[in-house]
């Protein structure tokens, strides 16, 4: 369970002044100056020691997509993505960090540039997040009033950062998706390789890396590395942003030590499950796009990496969704796959028409109007888009629909016979009939 001390957003609620001089009393900016002397091998080499995984989704291991920008400068620039784009359902840290604590963000990104010889940085916003983007651009301009970024600043490593506002687009949040648009182009994802380290930004090496996995950097540093990876579990340390949604009493944005236990992150921070434990029907633990877990299967599991592959889902970016007893889990599941068909940038045949078709199928699932071969036959589809896109949003429409097949396949069983038997009584003909 995390301490007070070991808090990292020590403002995450806004109740302190959000500016640099309040940041200033919460430890930002102290000692920086003795970081970047350091030296880029350090701030890399302590990263990676710390056992940092991603904070938006993937959980890829920060110290080591640092290291893979090139060590020899070629004369182009190296630059520092920031995917500030936050737009998976249920997901609401980042913002809170851009809002309350901005300034975390802004030396995290200095030390990031430095570690990986950028002299720039890029925040992409999400296009619906105004007031979070006018906050993010005041706490930049008073960073460089400061001469804390900037050409010729205190730190002696010349550094801009530019914030970029999107446009709304679900797409944008994958790296080379945004970088696509962050270059006015079409937000498309590339085919990789090249990898964005060796040819992103304008062709040039680049990091993209989430807010939430940029703003801790500062405080690991200047706590040590060895302080961060004694919090959590092994292969999954440190501290992590949740945000809970749905049936609990208190739903919150909170920070927590990774590894707690789900029933313990709960009744902790949320004041337990709406209605009891008995009455939890499933849980969606790390946004939308990953697939939810039963009630009773998820009440001991861990909210890490490993812990959540142990019951079938993943951790993706802590944004746990509870779904109680009144749920119509098969609707809600719907309602997922039409969002995944409406963001779907149409580049790959398979997600293009894949998505469509799922969301046609669940919709006719919603109302029972379906064979039980159908099931099966849905989840084939899945298994045919998943894995065989150039980004990850074909999986991320496909998880979630076999979350649904594969622990509550008996509700849609069960809705199939409801509807046939109905149509039968009412002396009408079905129009599918249940096998």
């Amino acid at each position: 369970m995390l301490t007070d001390k070991d808090r990292i957003f020590t403002n995450l609620y806004g109740q302190d002044d959000w500016g640099l001089e309040g940041a200033k009393r919460r430890g930002s900016w102290n000692g920086t100056r003795e970081l970047l002397d350091q030296g880029r091998d350090w701030l890399t080499n302590e990263v990676k020691a710390s056992g940092l995984r991603g904070r938006g989704g993937a959980g890829f291991p920060t110290g080591l997509k640092w290291s893979f920008m090139p060590k020899v400068n070629d004369g182009r620039p190296h630059y520092l993505v920031v995917n500030a784009d936050e737009s998976e359902p249920g997901t609401c840290k980042d913002r809170e960090i851009l809002r309350h604590d901005p300034h975390h963000l802004i030396e995290g990104c200095l030390i990031a540039g430095r570690a990986m010889d950028a002299h720039a940085a890029y925040i992409y916003v999400r296009g619906e997040f105004m007031r979070e983007r006018q906050r993010l651009e005041a706490a930049v301009e008073q960073a460089y009033d400061a001469k804390l970024i900037g050409k010729n600043n205190v730190h002696g490593w010349d550094f801009d950062i530019i914030v970029h506002h999107g446009a709304g687009a679900y797409i944008c949040g994958e790296e080379t998706a945004l970088l696509e648009s962050l270059e006015g182009k079409k937000g498309q994802p590339r085919l990789k390789p090249p990898f964005p380290a060796g040819m992103g930004l304008y062709g040039s090496p680049t990091t993209v890396n989430n807010v939430e996995s940029i703003a801790v950097v500062p405080e690991i540093l200047r706590r040590g590395a060895s302080w961060f990876a004694g919090l959590g579990r092994e292969n999954n340390t440190g501290t992590k942003l949740f945000c809970v949604s749905g049936h609990v009493n208190q739903p919150a944005t909170f920070e927590e030590e990774m590894g707690i236990p789900f029933e313990e992150l709960i009744e902790k921070h949320c004041g337990g499950i709406r209605g009891g434990w008995d009455n939890l029907l499933a849980v969606i633990p790390g946004g939308s796009s990953v697939p939810c877990v039963p009630g009773e299967k998820i009440r001991t599991a861990h909210m890490d990496f490993d812990g959540l592959r142990e019951v079938g889902s993943s951790l993706g970016t802590a944004a746990v969704i509870v779904m109680d007893n009144s749920t119509d889990i098969i609707k809600a599941i719907w309602r997922l796959s039409a969002f995944y068909k409406h963001e779907s940038c149409g580049q790959c045949t398979p997600c293009r028409e894949g998505t469509g078709w799922m969301m046609r199928v669940m919709e006719r699932m919603v109302r029972g109007e379906a064979q039980k071969r159908e099931i099966d036959m849905l989840f084939a589809v899945t298994k045919q888009v998943e894995g065989h896109t150039i980004c990850a949003l074909g999986d991320a429409a496909a998880w979630p629909i076999q979350g649904l097949i594969r622990n509550f396949r008996h509700v849609i069983e069960e809705r199939i016979d409801a509807y046939t038997y109905k149509s039968t009584s009412d002396g009408a003909v079905p129009s599918v009939a249940a096998e």
